[in-house]
């Protein structure tokens, strides 16, 4: 993975940086595939969505602030498509189950692309539809197509949450099959 200095560098000399947030349920999960995908220059856990300012985790996980937990996500479109990190984001998590993901339950862990600009929806938008029209789900993908609004980061130990801690269970029994499913499918998107 980048240094935070190489990835400042990157962010400089590049002007195709770009900003997206996406919720796909627990933001440890998603943020240990994002920090694996070349392009992606860093990757925060956070909350976006809601109707509060400043939530604590505590808050949203109650399920009464309406944020999702959400990775705010940095990448060089030099190096990375946004269709290829909604192709990852699809497809490494469940897109057709309504405010759940696995044991995670509540409009906190729903499904989300937050854009950030007009082109940033029309993509997603686009690769939402190529997808269920390849119907690679039996069900229909619900994620929500959102405009950003605010995204508020995280206490510091959600950040960088499986490198931290990748012996923990629950990163053993939910992370690591994701990271093995991103592995798999997206082998020439990896990090080196």
């Amino acid at each position: 993975m980048l240094s935070s200095f190489n990835q400042i560098m990157a962010m400089n000399e590049s002007k195709n940086v770009y900003t997206i947030t996406l919720g796909a349920g627990c933001f440890w999960c998603t943020e240990a595939v994002f920090q694996r995908v070349k392009g992606v220059l860093s990757v925060t856990s956070g909350y976006s969505g809601g109707k509060i300012a400043n939530p604590t985790y505590r808050e949203v996980t109650s399920g009464l602030t309406g944020h999702a937990e959400v990775i705010q996500l940095v990448y060089d479109a030099d190096s990375i498509s946004l269709e290829d990190i909604l192709k990852i984001f699809f497809k490494t998590h469940n897109p057709t189950t309504l405010n759940r993901q696995g044991a995670d339950v509540g409009t906190q862990y729903r499904s989300a692309i937050f854009y950030h600009n007009e082109d940033q929806r029309k993509i997603a938008e686009h690769v939402k539809q190529l997808l269920n029209d390849q119907q690679i789900w039996e069900d229909p993908i619900v994620t929500e197509i959102k405009a950003f609004d605010a995204f508020y980061k995280a206490e510091g130990y959600h950040q960088n949450y499986y490198n931290n801690n990748p012996n923990q269970g629950y990163c053993q029994f939910v992370i690591v099959p994701k990271l093995e499913k991103f592995n798999q499918l997206f082998d020439d998107l990896k990090k080196e």
